[in-house]
């Protein structure tokens, strides 16, 4: 009975601390920057009472939908410069239960990088300041800081050689980090998959503050770093990836068609065209204010184009005065900023996209024609957004879907992101409303059981973790797991009971852990 009761009042004792462990106090927080203060220099630490602090907060937030007077800001921002600086945060904060968030170009769709939905006391750890590319053009790989932006790895590639290229996405903004934590992908898709199919290495801090490779963090953890999404498994620091060889010239191709130039017969031959065309050929589309613009990048000539989109494509009408050849290196800002922009752009690491709110789908079977007539009537409402269709098939379809985290592969025909924006002078809910919305008509024409999403595109509509004894809730987490992850949800938890099973690195939408629990032997 006595022990009993000592095991009961250890119990209750245990439960006590765990409650207060999520509220840190005044007392845990002043401990947790003075441990900071002891490890990394004071230069690189901006508190909430530093001036420096909300200027460099909101240097990254792409969203200001996302930073108001009423967001949940960090304690303190660390802006480290080498690993031991990250090492150092981690130990601090486990030691004085101060949870850490992760920014590398701060582009997540719903700021879980530097802010946070609910009362909280944590630390961001803003990469910014490792940004190192490092190009070996002769072994055809790069070895890219966690903070650097894909601009600035397009931009160190193309100066190492001009036949080879990074397979990943259009906006040079977005930071590698976060990118490649979800997979990742952009005009080569069709080519050469996507960005996570091409990684080789990684350099991880985990939850215990060890520096780990791949060999040192195990085949499921590695698995689940490339696409299982940022924030959950520890802060990635560096990747290896592998170079794509890329042709002296591409041909890219803007083309726009209205509903007057039957557009939706255009778009009901491109749903099963796009996808099957040749590996080289990449024509995804922006659909808004009753127009399709086809964005297209081929990697060949035009002479090589126009009779192959002749054959396979000819309601597009293409002809050679759409034609635009280039170096794949300036084919970035053609297709993101613009014909007028340069190569030197992409280096900008301060644009912001205004005011936006996004969710995406995917699509397994054609839409018939007279759902394509419904979904312009849809864009031509009031306050009406954009949808954005990426054209699967080839390279990026070619795996299983329990290659990587990233379970989009062999029956996606294309990938919809639907967006919508407004100005500081409304407060949005009209626009937002209106995706809502278009979400809910768009359910008989997209995939089921999960409707799929993309973790990039991410939707806090979707689904929000709930914390249970200090540790989140997988059936909660699955609510909006298995839309991002599909089957592999679960093993991405097994993952995250392995290298973090206490649950330090967590947000709204970060995978729980399961762990396997050792047999019981009966005697």
């Amino acid at each position: 009975m006595a022990a009993l009761s000592h095991s009961l009042a250890l119990a209750l004792l245990f439960s006590f601390l765990s409650c207060y462990a999520s509220v840190p106090s005044q007392a845990s927080s002043d401990g947790f920057l003075q441990c900071l203060s002891a490890a990394i220099p004071n230069e690189l630490l901006y508190t909430q009472s530093s001036p420096l602090f909300t200027p460099v907060l909101v240097s990254s937030v792409r969203n200001p939908r996302l930073f108001t007077n009423t967001t949940v800001k960090p304690l303190v921002i660390v802006t480290p410069t080498n690993a031991s600086h990250v090492q150092s945060a981690v130990v601090c904060g486990r030691r004085h239960d101060v949870r850490i968030r992760v920014r590398s170009g701060g582009h997540d769709y719903e700021g879980l990088s530097y802010r946070s939905e609910r009362p909280e006391v944590f630390a961001v750890v803003d990469l910014n300041k490792m940004r190192s590319v490092r190009v070996n053009p002769s072994a055809g790989t790069a070895s890219i800081d966690s903070g650097a932006t894909l601009g600035e790895v397009y931009y160190a590639v193309s100066k190492a050689s001009t036949q080879l290229a990074f397979a990943a996405g259009l906006c040079p903004t977005i930071g590698v980090g976060g990118f490649l934590s979800g997979g990742g992908f952009g005009m080569l898709l069709r080519k050469y998959g996507a960005a996570i199919d091409s990684v080789l290495d990684a350099t991880l801090v985990d939850a215990e503050g060890r520096l780990l490779d791949k060999k040192a963090m195990g085949r499921d953890v590695f698995w689940a770093i490339r696409g299982g999404g940022g924030e959950s498994f520890g802060i990635v620091l560096s990747w290896k990836v592998k170079l794509v060889p890329v042709p002296p010239k591409v041909t890219m191709f803007k083309v726009t068609k209205t509903v007057n130039e039957s557009v939706v017969d255009i778009l009901t031959k491109w749903q099963v065209v796009a996808p099957a065309l040749p590996e080289d050929l990449f024509i995804r589309v922006v659909v808004q204010n009753g127009a399709a613009e086809f964005q297209s990048m081929y990697l060949g000539t035009c002479d090589a184009l126009l009779p192959l989109m002749g054959s396979r494509f000819p309601e597009l009408g293409l002809n050679r005065t759409h034609c635009n050849e280039m170096t794949w290196i300036q084919s970035v800002p053609y297709i993101y900023l613009g014909s007028t922009a340069t190569v030197e752009d992409i280096l900008n690491r301060t644009t912001s996209d205004g005011f936006r709110k996004a969710t995406s789908d995917y699509v397994r079977q054609p839409i018939p024609k007279d759902g394509w007539v419904k979904i312009f009537d849809f864009l031509a409402k009031p306050n009406s957004g954009i949808m954005i269709a990426d054209p699967y098939g080839g390279k990026i379809s070619s795996f299983p879907e329990s290659a990587t985290p990233f379970p989009h592969r062999g029956d996606v025909l294309f990938n919809i992101q639907y967006m919508n924006f407004w100005s500081a002078a409304t407060d949005g809910s009209a626009q937002t409303n209106w995706l809502k919305d278009f979400y809910v008509f768009m359910t008989p024409y997209v995939s089921s059981n999960p409707r799929q999403a993309y973790v990039n595109y991410r939707d806090l509509d979707l689904g929000q973790n709930v914390v249970v004894g200090n540790i989140t809730s997988y059936e909660s987490a699955k609510v909006w797991g298995e839309k991002y992850y599909k089957d592999n949800f679960k093993r991405l938890a097994f993952a995250k009971g392995k290298v973090d099973p206490d649950d330090y690195f967590r947000n709204e939408q970060s995978i729980p852990p399961l762990v396997i629990l050792p047999k019981k032997c009966c005697f």
